[in-house]
């Protein structure tokens, strides 16, 4: 599902959304990782960076891609380390909060 203000976005700015998604995908194809694992990469920096929009967005895509709801569940506690507890609790109530919606 798009959130309404990305839609709401591409309504107001087609031009500026049409060329941040031609950004998006050269970043994609940039390289050798496969769809499915750079859905996984976006969601740990979307993690990290305590962006709940972007998790959950990445979350929804990460799916889409074939990830598993262990796996991304996994993400986010492989990050505890690093983030902290409280925020990595905080990260996959967002990935569930996706998860449900799904």
């Amino acid at each position: 599902m798009i959130p309404k203000s990305y839609r709401a976005m591409h309504q107001k700015y087609p031009e500026m959304m049409r060329a941040y998604e031609e950004f998006s995908e050269s970043t994609r194809s940039a390289g050798p990782l496969s769809p499915r694992e750079i859905a996984l990469v976006k969601l740990a920096v979307s993690i990290g960076a305590g962006l709940e929009g972007a998790a959950k967005s990445h979350t929804r895509k990460a799916i889409e891609a074939g990830c598993t709801i262990d796996e991304l569940n996994h993400i986010a506690i492989a990050a505890a380390p690093t983030i902290g507890f409280p925020t990595m609790m905080r990260a996959r109530s967002w990935l569930n909060e996706a998860i449900e919606n799904e």
